[in-house]
C-alpha cells in the first residue's frame, strides 16, 4: 500500500515516514501543495495524508483538486487545526477523514487500514489486460493465476500499472529502485524493463511496457488483450 505524505515538518514527517515503513507502507513524503501535485502526476498513491498549514498554501486545496483526479487516493487530513468547524469544513470539502494533532503512530496506521477498507476512490483491484493487481493484499496475477516477478520487476510494474494510461516517468522509476537498492546503476531502469517486457510476454500478460519518447514508460494493454470477444467465437 503506498501513502503520500504532506507534511512541512521535517522531524514529524521523518517520525512518520518511518514508523508507516515498519507497518508495511511504501511512504513518500513532500513539503509543499507544488511537491505533492508533482507527485500526484507521476505515481497512483492509495491514500494521501495532508497537513493544512504548508508553505505554499492550505492542504485543503489539495484535498478539493484531489475529488477530481482519476484514480484519486483516499484524502485523510493530519493538522493542528482542530475546532469543530475547520473539522467540519474538511470533511465537507472531501476529506475521508479527519486527524487532529498530535497523535500517535498506532492511531495513524489504523485510520489509513479503515480509508483502505472502505475503498477510497481508486478500485481495490487494478487491471489491464490480463493482469490484475489487488492493492489491499498486493497479489498480482495473470489471467487468475499468481504472477510474482523479482522484486524490481514487480516495483516498476506496479507503479506502472498504477498509473495507466499515463505515462510514468523514467527518473520516477529511477528513484523507486533507488528506494529498494541504494547500488543502482545509470541504466538500470533500461535493464529491468528489457527483463520485465520478456517476463510479460513470457505469460501472455496482455499488456506491453511502451517507451514514451522524451518521457518514460507507460503500460498498455495489447492489441489482442483491447479486442472485445466476438459472440461465438
Amino acid at each position: 500500500m503506498r501513502v503520500l505524505l504532506v507534511e512541512d515538518h521535517a522531524r514529524l514527517a521523518a517520525l512518520f515516514q518511518e514508523g508507516l515503513r515498519r507497518a508495511g507502507w511504501e511512504v513518500e513524503t513532500v513539503g509543499t501543495l507544488a511537491e505533492a501535485e508533482a507527485s500526484l502526476d507521476s505515481v497512483v498513491f492509495d491514500v494521501a495524508v495532508v497537513d493544512r498549514g504548508l508553505p505554499d498554501g492550505d492542504g485543503l486545496d489539495l484535498v478539493k483538486r484531489l475529488r477530481h483526479r482519476a484514480h484519486a487516493p483516499a484524502a485523510l487530513v493530519l493538522t493542528a487545526r482542530g475546532e469543530v468547524a475547520e473539522i467540519c469544513e474538511g470533511l465537507d470539502l472531501g476529506a475521508d477523514d479527519y486527524m487532529v494533532k498530535p497523535i500517535s503512530l498506532q492511531e495513524l496506521v489504523s485510520r489509513l487500514n479503515v480509508a483502505l477498507r472502505r475503498g477510497g476512490r481508486t478500485p481495490t483491484v487494478l487491471a489491464l489486460g490480463a493482469l490484475a493487481l489487488d492493492r489491499l493484499s498486493r497479489n498480482m496475477t495473470v489471467r487468475g493465476q499468481n504472477f510474482d516477478p523479482p522484486r524490481r520487476e514487480r516495483t516498476l510494474l506496479e507503479d506502472l500499472l498504477r498509473a495507466a494510461p499515463r505515462a510514468v516517468s523514467k527518473e520516477a522509476l529511477e528513484a523507486r529502485l533507488a528506494g529498494l537498492d541504494k547500488a543502482v546503476q545509470p541504466n538500470a531502469v533500461e535493464v529491468y524493463v528489457h527483463r520485465l517486457r520478456a517476463r510479460l510476454a513470457s505469460v501472455d500478460a496482455g499488456v506491453v511496457v511502451q517507451t514514451v519518447r522524451g518521457l518514460g514508460y507507460r503500460l498498455e494493454a495489447t492489441a489482442e488483450a483491447a479486442e472485445p470477444c466476438q459472440p461465438g467465437a
